[in-house]
């Protein structure tokens, strides 16, 4: 019988021994070839393009030494396209867990030093054996990504790698947070999963996400367009809302995801990590009183406000350039985690409209799925009126957000400092919606519409009748506001719990989420909701 000579293994560390000495000695000599990665070569390709290899980002994520890794030995079982010939370990992803702050944090790392960090059917499923892990742990997840994509000599064993991924990207979401950070090119299906995840961080220059890219544009549409310009992190964290955070650099953006991971609980029956802070819960705001100008139509940075109420005055801001018309920021009151929804009267006067309600109704979802109290800002003029908003569906956008606080159960108390003008003040976490608490500033103003508007309308005839229109105008504008905008009218009638002074707003929010800590709601058994589309 014919034999033929069996191949070489490249990849392969030939054994210094047969006893247990040197059997030990090859696995601590395999382990180091697998961390040290393919070649220098590749190492220094990475670093030429300004990005920094998979264990180089695993370690400044986790903290030191606490990386567990899981499946470092495994390698592919492909054929064809010359791929038996090459069978390195870890084929391309970095899976395991470590610690943050000292909390368990499971990661996967793509190492696009070994096949582009193209995901393959064993890339696959060590990507969803960590995903499963993970939310049986009940531990947040973190994606390293910088891939290439399906791996294209493996064919469909890829696409459904990815189909697996998305199943769980899904069934993990608001169980335990998950964060992709994109770290460089990431297309097609590859865009899909940091999608489904509760945060996308981005690095400028370096990272861009987009479904199909400027070759399959330029052949479609004619359209030249570069990587950075049709899918960076600059406009997908100012145009396209994609992204949450962008950063300069590597090194920076993943510090911001360690201090994200601080302010989340690890799974959502758990609450946020409180912190011990020095800003005293009752310590007075005097300089909210010059900050916001009581004239309704003067802008001010809501901002602003929020870094005077909060801990310290710092705050986490999310989606900080898309839909700049809303913040929504997270913070600290008294030690403990609040997400925070206002408007922001420096930008389009703090008017909701599409984007903004998109935004803010994710916002609150997350907050609500994780158990995060919910304190809202409001001076709004109302929506956006138009006839782009209009025909683009602001009234089911306008929608989700409505849909989103009213299924909010988590604490919910709600702030008007000035103006609250038509659906917007109903949307925007009013009492009539569930808010726990309303308060008001002795500037709000709650109303169906502005004092000029409403009488305009209420008053046409006898202002067209009058003989001086305009002087009747401005006698008619300030009947309005003397009977229905007076800032204790909606408390008169139990729709505000109470009109505070503004230098006394962080002790009274403090007090009231103090109280509500123990809140306990129950929605209806249902299968899940039908929120706007």
């Amino acid at each position: 019988m014919k034999t033929g000579k069996a191949t070489k293994d490249p990849e392969r560390v030939e054994p210094p021994g047969s006893d247990v000495r040197g059997r030990v000695a090859e696995l601590h000599s395999l382990r180091e070839q697998v961390r040290r990665g393919p070649s220098d070569r590749a190492t220094e390709a990475q670093h030429a393009k300004g990005k920094l290899t998979a264990r180089e980002r695993i370690a400044l994520l986790l903290d030191e030494d606490s990386f567990r890794e899981v499946e470092q030995l495994r390698r592919h079982r492909a054929t064809g396209f010359g791929l038996e010939a090459r069978k390195p370990y870890t084929d391309g992803v970095i899976t395991g867990w470590g610690t943050v702050d000292g909390r368990t944090v499971f990661v996967y790392a793509h190492d696009f030093r070994i096949f582009g960090g193209a995901l393959g059917e064993a890339h696959a499923t060590k990507i969803h054996k960590i995903m499963d892990m993970a939310l049986k742990a009940g531990a947040p997840l973190v994606s390293l990504n910088d891939g290439a994509g399906a791996r294209i000599q493996e064919g469909v064993s890829a696409l459904a790698g990815y189909g697996g991924i998305f199943q769980r990207n899904t069934r993990a979401s608001g169980v335990i947070p998950q964060i992709s950070v994109m770290l460089g090119p990431c297309a097609g299906g590859a865009a899909y999963s940091p999608a489904l995840t509760d945060f996308v961080f981005m690095v400028r220059d370096t990272s861009q996400m987009f479904i199909t890219g400027p070759d399959v544009v330029r052949a479609v549409t004619g359209e030249e367009i570069s990587q950075n310009g049709l899918g960076g992190a600059d406009v997908h964290a100012e145009t396209s809302g994609v992204a949450h955070f962008a950063y300069d650099d590597e090194e920076t953006c993943i510090s911001e995801v360690r201090y994200l991971i601080s302010m989340l609980p690890s799974n959502n029956r758990e609450n946020p990590p409180a912190h011990a802070t020095g800003d005293a819960a009752d310590r007075r705001s005097d300089s909210l009183l010059t900050l916001v100008p009581a004239d309704g139509n003067r802008p001010y940075d809501m901002l602003k406000v929020i870094e005077e109420l909060v801990d310290d005055g710092d705050v986490l801001e999310v989606h900080e350039r898309w839909a700049r018309n809303i913040i929504c920021v997270l913070a600290r009151l008294g030690g403990r985690v609040v997400g925070i929804v206002a408007n922001q009267p420096a930008h389009l006067a703090g008017v909701l409209d599409i984007h903004a309600s998109e935004k803010a109704a994710r916002f609150v979802q997350l907050c609500d799925a994780f158990n995060i109290p919910i304190v809202t800002l409001l001076d709004v003029p109302g929506f956006l009126p138009g006839v782009d908003q209009e025909h683009g569906g602001v009234i089911r956008h306008g929608a989700k957000l409505l849909y989103a606080y009213c299924n909010a159960t988590v604490p919910r108390i709600s702030l008007i400092l000035r103006k609250a003008y038509g659906g917007a003040y109903i949307v925007l976490d009013s009492q009539s919606i569930g808010a726990d608490l309303t308060y008001a500033w002795p500037t709000n103003e709650i109303a169906v519409m502005g004092a000029e508007g409403a009488a305009n309308v209420i008053f046409r005839r006898r202002i067209a009748e009058a003989s001086d229109p305009e002087a009747m105008r401005a006698r008619m504008v300030k009947e309005y506001q003397a009977e229905l905008m007076h800032p204790y009218y909606a408390a008169e009638r139990g729709l505000v719990d109470d009109v505070i002074d503004p230098a006394e707003t962080r002790e009274t929010l403090i007090g009231a989420l103090a109280m509500l800590r123990t809140k306990h709601a129950d929605l209806p058994s249902r299968k899940h909701g039908n929120p706007p589309q």
